[in-house]
Order: structure tokens, then C-alpha cells, then sequence
């Protein structure tokens, strides 16, 4: 399946899934809303199923891209300000995304909740290397676990991320950006 289709279907899947969720949309809908054949959708996926399993691994492949393109060899706050900045651009371009992640994630047991589970994954350890980074030159402070901190950094960035598009969409990126790195700047020390 080309590239241009996975993206008009995800972002299909996310205009219909911000008002009903996921669990009530049907690939007729899906497909209909992207302008492909519902043939296509069950040729490439097998199922709605198979559809947004696949389409939840894109949007995290897409979200864990753009992650890795901000990893420099700058100081990791540097790099984790730009990890932020680069979260919230990705969910202000698609904001039903961060819905389906929250709503989804932490719902248990949820239909997707194995595949996001290994998404979550792939995007904390992301993270992880910029907090074990701040960690080797000694600025993180003691007993701050790194796979729990990566964790609430990932998920502050997601809900933080919500929030800004549903109950202040007036503010800007950068303030909501200066805003979760004053949370961060006092986990890292310099």
C-alpha cells in the first residue's frame, strides 16, 4: 500500500474517531471518509481490526521518527526541548491522535492495548536515551529511575499535549513547550 493511502486512511480515522472513538467506526466509514475502495482497506489489513492496529503503528512510526530526527549531540535538555516541541507539532497537526493514545492506552483491557503497549515502548525508549544521557554527567538527581521518569515524561507530553488542543488552543506551541520545560529543567540539574 503506498504511503499516500496509509496517510489519507489514518488521518480518515482520526476525523471520525474524534467524535464516536474508535470501537463504533466501520471500515465502510473508514474508507469512504479517505476516498479508497473498501476492497483496499481489506486487502491491505484483513479487518477494521488489522485497519487500526496498523494505523496506530503508523502514527507512532510517524511520531517516533520525528523523535529520533531531534536527537543531536546537543545537551540532552536541548534534545528532550526539542522532543517536546516536536510531540506538540505532531499533535496539533493531528490531534485526534493524542486522543486515541490516551483513551486507549491507559483503558484496561482495551482492544488495542497490546499494540500500544509495544508503541508506548518504542517511544519511551526514546526518551530514555536522552534522560541516561543527563544521568552519565551526573545532573540527574539521585533515586530518579529512568524507565519511570521516561514514562511520565512521554505521558506528560501526551496529555499535556490534549489539553493545550481541547481547553487552551489559544496558547501557543512555544508556551505550552517553555511551560512542560520548566517541569523538566528541575528533574535535570546543570
Amino acid at each position: 500500500m503506498s504511503g499516500g493511502t496509509k496517510q489519507k486512511l489514518f488521518e480518515a480515522t482520526l476525523r471520525l474517531s474524534k467524535s464516536r472513538g474508535l470501537v463504533g467506526l466501520t471500515v465502510d466509514e473508514i474508507a469512504a471518509e479517505a476516498g479508497v475502495a473498501k476492497g483496499t482497506v481489506y486487502y491491505n489489513f484483513g479487518s477494521k481490526d488489522g485497519l487500526v492496529d496498523g494505523l496506530l503503528r503508523y502514527g507512532v512510526d510517524m511520531l517516533a521518527l520525528r523523535l529520533r530526527s531531534a536527537v543531536s549531540d546537543a545537551d540532552p535538555l536541548e534534545v528532550i526541548e526539542a522532543q517536546v516541541d516536536t510531540t506538540l507539532e505532531f499533535i496539533a497537526a493531528y490531534p485526534g491522535f493524542s486522543q486515541i493514545l490516551v483513551s486507549e492506552l491507559w483503558r484496561t483491557p482495551g482492544q488495542w492495548h497490546g499494540t500500544l503497549s509495544l508503541l508506548r515502548e518504542e517511544i519511551i525508549s526514546i526518551v530514555k536515551g536522552q534522560l541516561s544521557r543527563l544521568e552519565s554527567a551526573g545532573r540527574l538527581p539521585d533515586g530518579v529511575e529512568i524507565p519511570t521518569a521516561a514514562a511520565g515524561l512521554f505521558g506528560t507530553m501526551l496529555v499535556v499535549a490534549l489539553d493545550w488542543q481541547v481547553f487552551g488552543p489559544e496558547r501557543t506551541r512555544a508556551e505550552v513547550r517553555d511551560a512542560v520545560m520548566v517541569l523538566i529543567r528541575g528533574l535535570g540539574r546543570r
